[in-house]
């Protein structure tokens, strides 16, 4: 396997362009997804254990995500057919942690040909030499790659991280601000560090109502609405 095939692209660069064929027609990409941002995520195939329980969850989650402006995009190295078959099951016939009766919405992209998979370095040797990884890109209006997530194909996504993490970048991108470990929203933030010792001293002199500083280069407000 060439390297073309295992390089994923970096955070800050753009996502590869693709068309493919999906279980709601086909897509050009990024271009009808211009504007919004995007979850797009791999799983290693169709009708296996862990996928459909994240599938099951992300879809149960979809409203959550377009009202962040965002959509969901899965792919798996499978043709479509046997995507409709597996998500008609899932619908049917699959209930977990109350979820029954689950609808899939979002495309789910046929990959037979692992065109898209190596454009986004979804195969890795070391993993499988035919499935797609458990990948997540998320991918912003200007079709950027802002994060990347990988798991092992024995355990699944944390779909509420996911969304955490979403709602954090695009808090930083509207804000200019930062978010400290284990952030959730509402939490206090991270006001970017001062370019100057200068700066630094004025900051930590003027603390006290609009915000705090534990010290010179870590200083909190509170959450920005919005």
């Amino acid at each position: 396997m060439d390297d073309q095939s295992t390089r994923l692209p970096l955070i800050g660069e753009k996502a590869p362009e693709f068309q493919a064929e999906t279980t709601e027609g086909t897509i050009h990409f990024p271009n009808d997804y211009e504007g919004k941002w995007v979850v797009f995520f791999s799983h290693p195939a169709d009708f296996t254990p862990v996928c459909t329980t994240e599938f099951m969850t992300f879809a149960s989650m979809s409203d959550e995500f377009k009202a962040l402006n965002c959509e969901l995009l899965g792919l798996s190295i499978d043709s479509t057919y046997s995507h409709i078959a597996w998500l008609r099951t899932i619908k049917e016939k699959i209930e977990y942690r109350g979820m029954k009766n689950v609808e899939v919405r979002f495309p789910v992209i046929s990959d037979l040909t692992m065109e898209v998979s190596k454009k986004f370095g979804m195969l890795q040797p070391a993993a499988s030499n035919t499935q797609a990884v458990r990948a997540v890109f998320i991918i912003d209006p200007n079709g950027i790659v802002r994060a990347i997530l990988y798991y092992p194909l024995s355990n699944g996504r944390n779909m509420q991280e996911v969304k955490r993490l979403l709602v954090a970048m695009q808090h930083s991108d509207e804000h200019k601000i930062a978010t400290p470990a284990n952030w959730q929203p509402g939490d206090d933030v991270i006001i970017p560090p001062p370019g100057s010792c200068g700066t630094a001293k004025d900051r930590v002199d003027k603390a006290g109502k609009d915000y705090k500083c534990l010290d010179w280069f870590l200083c909190l407000k509170s959450c920005p609405h919005g």
